[in-house]
């Protein structure tokens, strides 16, 4: 039997066993409760409730901003800060059900809910500042967790909803970074201390070697919240340092 057979073998048993698994737990809104009949973890009006980031944001962070502000601005948080990525663009802003759902993807282990949580994010991908990327299929890079914490989760959130963003955009996916040591909690540090705090925390991983040997433009870093930008600024630092050119960001919501 061929791999491409093998391979489809593989995928009809699971299209299979998911199907009979729908029928005994038929899957249910993750915001709502309502029983669902295609698959998916969120119904359609909860799925339409959920407030999207709109302009005017910030062009570094995607901070958003209430009132009218004409043109790309900065706020006032990324002024005086160098970033390692070009920009970061979220698809939803704080929330308490958006919150919700991403911590039940992390915390409670539903990773179901990555799918809808993808969705999501590859709907940053419409912002015409990624139009280099999308022509020159740039890689998906998630932010990696320190083995761990990996450990402790069983699973990364940023790959699972990497991998969708991948499905849908048809964006090669490189597993391209690895945490090498672990970080004091930030909640109590500014935004500078926290920038401070991850210098160092992250390596380019083997597989991101050999995607960096290829001399690609630039790569999408993948994350399920930004809040200060600490984290996938060290991450892009060290993909910058190791020779890839340009880093931009996209994550589910903007913290």
């Amino acid at each position: 039997m061929s791999r491409n057979s093998n391979g489809q073998t593989r995928g009809w048993v699971a299209r299979l066993a998911g199907g009979l698994l729908d029928l005994v737990y038929p899957p249910q809104c993750g915001l709502c409760g309502e029983t669902l009949a295609d698959g998916r973890s969120l119904c359609g009006p909860c799925g339409a409730d959920l407030p999207l980031l709109e302009a005017p944001f910030c062009s570094k962070c995607a901070e958003p901003f209430p009132g009218k502000i004409e043109g790309s601005f900065a706020c006032p948080n990324c002024k005086g800060l160098k970033f390692s990525f070009e920009f970061a663009r979220s698809v939803l802003v704080r929330d308490p059900r958006s919150l919700d759902l991403i911590h039940r993807l992390k915390y409670q282990k539903q990773i179901h809910l990555a799918d809808e949580l993808g969705r999501f994010a590859a709907r940053a991908l419409d912002d015409e500042r990624f139009a280099d990327a999308l022509a020159e299929r740039w890689p998906l890079v998630p932010v990696p967790l320190h083995r761990s914490r990996q450990r402790a989760r069983y699973f990364n959130q940023a790959l699972e909803i990497a991998k969708v963003i991948s499905r849908i955009s048809g964006m090669p996916l490189v597993d391209g970074l690895r945490r090498i040591r672990r970080t004091d909690t930030q909640t109590r540090l500014s935004r500078a201390q926290r920038l401070q705090n991850l210098r160092g925390a992250f390596a380019v991983s083997r597989a991101g070697r050999r995607f960096l040997a290829d001399s690609p433009s630039g790569a999408i870093l993948v994350d399920d919240v930004l809040t200060t930008g600490s984290t996938v600024d060290a991450c892009a630092t060290a993909l910058r340092q190791a020779g890839c050119p340009r880093v931009c960001v996209v994550t589910v919501m903007r913290g």
